[in-house]
């Protein structure tokens, strides 16, 4: 035996099979915690309503809660300690919860201003044609009568009561629907 090969004895064999050490630099952590924190801010943001739809424990829905009776200091403290909590949970089912609840509210806009447009067209033209095809079950006349008033109020720059009206009436068919 060398001296050379005594020393090779001596080591640690390595073993291809051992698991790979991931390194994670600092930055990469610090984006992962800061990307949590603006969860946790949109999760706060939230309605009591809201927050029930997204998949919670006890602890988180208390510490949201806390942080929005929470002003300055103590409620960055707290969107901290939410972030915290955030990195010991799977964020998967909260996330997505979340962007169905935006995608719904931005449905929900979509829908509002398609109903605007209609009703300028409607004040505008005077024509129900294209509000009858949205919704065969749309009263024509109290449409028209709506938009005529609603244009005069206009021209003579009184309160658009009329054109909240015609608003309301199409809001109330399109959740008849």
């Amino acid at each position: 035996m060398t001296p050379f090969e005594h020393e090779d004895a001596l080591l640690p064999s390595i073993d291809d099979n051992e698991e790979e050490i991931i390194y994670v630099s600092k930055s990469e952590i610090k984006r992962d915690a800061e990307a949590l924190k603006k969860l946790g801010v949109e999760l706060v943001q939230l309605s009591k309503n809201e927050l029930s739809k997204i998949p919670l424990d006890e602890d988180m829905i208390y510490a949201i809660e806390l942080a929005q009776k929470i002003k300055k200091e103590g409620y960055r403290r707290q969107i901290q300690y939410i972030g915290k909590l955030l990195r010991n949970r799977d964020i998967d089912p909260i996330s997505q919860a979340l962007d169905k609840l935006k995608n719904r509210h931005n449905q929900q806009n979509a829908i509002l201003h398609k109903l605007e447009k209609l009703r300028d067209d409607l004040i505008d033209t005077g024509d129900a044609e294209p509000i009858i095809a949205w919704n065969p079950q749309a009263d024509r006349q109290q449409l028209r009568q709506l938009a005529r008033t609603a244009k005069k109020e206009r021209d003579t720059n009184k309160p658009p009561k009329s054109a909240r009206l015609i608003f309301q009436y199409l809001k109330d068919l399109s959740e008849s629907d």
